[in-house]
């Protein structure tokens, strides 16, 4: 992980196009062929609900508009675009989770619910991500 400013957790995270990996299971794509992205520095924020991604990267993943969404921002209401699902995976740990759309200067988004997927919880002293303590470290899922 990078420098960062107190607070800010940044981590390495892989989005793999979710119909990619369904067509390799079919057997009409190889593995080799999907498509993904790896960035350094997605951006953990605990006040954003999904996974959000730039425009450039949802191309490179080829993911279609599925719908739009009201979302608040810090600049007020507005429509998002949801894409297709990937694959996400963060620190050896993977989910499926739909996308949104982010304007190319931003960085990846990983919110609420991709950390509570991934059984990730923040760590704000270390700047990192760690198991959740209320289950050991493990990756579990509650399911009450």
């Amino acid at each position: 992980m990078e420098p960062s400013v107190m607070g800010k957790v940044l981590v390495k995270a892989k989005m793999e196009s979710l119909g990619d990996l369904m067509e390799v299971a079919r057997g009409h794509r190889s593995p080799d062929q999907v498509r993904m992205v790896e960035v350094d520095d997605a951006l953990v924020d605990t006040g954003a609900t999904m996974l959000s991604m730039p425009m450039r990267l949802i191309k490179e993943l080829g993911l279609e508009l599925r719908r739009t969404r009201r979302v608040r921002t810090a600049g007020g209401i507005r429509e998002m675009g949801v894409y297709d699902g990937v694959q996400l995976t963060i620190q050896g740990r993977d989910c499926l989770m739909e996308v949104g759309e982010l304007p190319d200067e931003c960085p990846v988004f990983i919110g609420q619910i991709p950390l509570e997927a991934l059984d990730w919880v923040v760590d704000p002293i270390g700047q990192r991500l760690i198991g959740n303590p209320e289950h050991h470290g493990e990756h579990m899922t509650d399911c009450f």
